[in-house]
């Protein structure tokens, strides 16, 4: 996948997608395979905000199940049966473990995981199962064993979030779509009170560019406000974002591949703790915020409330010195319905306003394909499209191998894993880590310069690698180096990498827990 040099190729595009997170790439993805030309335009890097900051779970939704939110429940199930399907290199079971120290947590959260079985149907990942006392230790030695009754076990998903995001890109431009990361929307046009394209900027030459669609699709997430004000700047806005974080701690706080689920915080959430590239990630938070930023940064009071919670389930209670990193990303909760609704279903929505723009958002990435089936339906009724079935539920994402998935340091990359080692295999050096508490090789930055349009030291160490997400500090010693392979691999002076180096420190450092614990 190599960076188009325009997104003029054609005079007028079937389909034009604004934003490169989840929903904006599911959503290019199906209308390129269904046979639309399609241009996708993301002003940063694929899946750089809320869509890389997950809590890389693919699931149904245990939480919505205590809601009774059935209809939601099934869905999110059926699309995680299909995703693992679809991306199995980039999808895996996980076991997960609900402790119980009350006598009549056993049955209550048995039944209730049960029902989570029956509605996953043909496509669940495994039966859930009571655990003595004794099991559940085996399984999570390092839980507080005092008035440890037992447990519940269920199986849910697991992902990669931005990896999967730049294997949808590269999906996408398999299917025969366009797709520019920084490459931002600056207007909407509009031929008779119609919105018939957009203006956009590639902020990497500073070209403007004038692109006509017969369609305009706003997937823009957090960001959905912004480009409805393009349309109508008295717009009332949609999204109220509320913030989530998570650490990250070294994999001895919870030895062993099963996770841990605390059904019930002091907020009234659920919190997870999930063994991930040989880290825990532990969260998240929900906290209401003001301000829409692409780089939020976590609240010390989040972060306490983080280390609080879990503490009380661990033999060994993490501190703030114990964070290798702290991520914050925002959710694009929908505040309020519209009479433009022209379909709002499951934890979704999606707007049609008067001009014919079309806009999705809410949702989560476990439901990211039928959001993105949806919008593409809309978008073909309101602009006139002849209607061309959805494929998506059977088709494989890139990278997907056809029979057995690779496990080791480079399985998330799937069938490229061998082209990455024909790289270490002509220079060998390539093969040596990126630094010694990180999983990644320097040919996996070589790979993403040359075929995942990476751009910029943070892409290369945030989302085609996730060194930040996991050892910020590890992240901010590696840079240098890794500036110098994109430097080689890019064409770019000392200067350009001096220049990516202190940005990315600075950056960095915000992953970094201050000392206010």
């Amino acid at each position: 996948m190599v960076r188009a040099i325009e997104p003029t190729g054609r005079e007028l595009w079937d389909i034009c997608v604004i934003g490169g997170g989840a929903t904006g790439l599911g959503v290019a993805v199906d209308a390129a395979s269904r046979g639309f030309s399609t241009l996708l335009l993301e002003q940063h890097d694929f899946a750089k905000g809320t869509s890389s900051r997950a809590t890389k779970l693919v699931h149904g939704g245990v939480r919505y199940l205590q809601q009774g939110n059935i209809k939601l429940v099934t869905e999110a199930l059926h699309e995680r049966g299909i995703l693992w399907r679809n991306a199995p290199h980039l999808v895996k079971n996980m076991s997960f473990i609900v402790p119980n120290y009350k006598w009549w947590e056993g049955p209550f959260y048995g039944i209730g995981l049960k029902v989570y079985d029956w509605m996953a149907g043909n496509l669940g990942l495994g039966k859930s199962r009571l655990l003595s006392r004794e099991e559940t230790l085996e399984l999570a030695p390092t839980l507080d064993d005092e008035g440890l009754r037992g447990g519940v076990l269920y199986h849910d998903g697991q992902f990669d979030d931005a990896r999967l995001a730049i294997h949808l890109a590269m999906t996408a431009a398999e299917q025969g779509a366009t797709v520019l990361n920084y490459c931002k929307v600056e207007e909407l046009l509009k031929t008779n009170g119609k919105v018939s394209g957009v203006v956009a900027t590639d902020l990497m030459s500073g070209q403007r560019y004038t692109i006509n669609a017969k369609v305009v699709i706003n997937a823009t997430g957090v960001f959905t406000d912004s480009i409805l004000r393009m349309d109508e700047p008295d717009s009332e806005p949609i999204i109220a974002p509320s913030q989530g974080v998570h650490i990250m701690l070294d994999k001895d706080f919870l030895p062993g591949e099963a996770s841990i689920l605390v059904p019930h915080t002091d907020d009234g959430r659920v919190l997870f703790a999930v063994p991930w590239h040989d880290r825990i990630i532990i969260g998240t938070t929900d906290t209401p915020v003001d301000r829409v930023d692409i780089e939020p940064r976590a609240l010390p009071e989040e972060v306490d409330f983080i280390l609080r919670q879990i503490g009380k389930y661990l033999k060994k209670v993490p501190t703030a010195a114990d964070i290798r990193s702290v991520y914050a990303g925002l959710r694009p909760l929908v505040k309020s319905s519209s009479k433009k609704t022209a379909e709002l279903a499951r934890d979704h929505l999606i707007l049609v306003a008067d001009s014919g723009l079309v806009t999705v958002t809410g949702g989560k990435w476990t439901t990211y394909r039928r959001m993105a089936e949806d919008t593409v339906n809309t978008a073909i009724e309101k602009a006139g499209l002849p209607m061309k079935e959805c494929i998506t539920a059977r088709l494989p994402i890139h990278g997907a191998p056809s029979g057995y998935v690779e496990e080791g340091p480079l399985h998330y990359h799937g069938t490229d894993a061998d082209a990455i080692r024909a790289i270490v295999k002509a220079h060998p050096l390539l093969g040596e880590r990126l630094h010694h508490r990180l999983p990644y090789i320097r040919a996996e930055i070589v790979w993403a310069a040359r075929e995942e349009m990476c751009m910029t030291l943070e892409d290369a160490l945030s989302r085609r690698t996730r060194s930040l997400l996991l050892d910020a500090q590890a992240a901010i010693d590696a840079a240098p180096m890794v500036a110098a392979l994109l430097a080689d691999e890019l064409g770019k002076d000392s200067a350009w990498q001096d220049g990516q180096i202190e940005e990315f420190k600075t950056l960095a450092e915000g992953y970094l827990v201050k000392p206010f614990n």
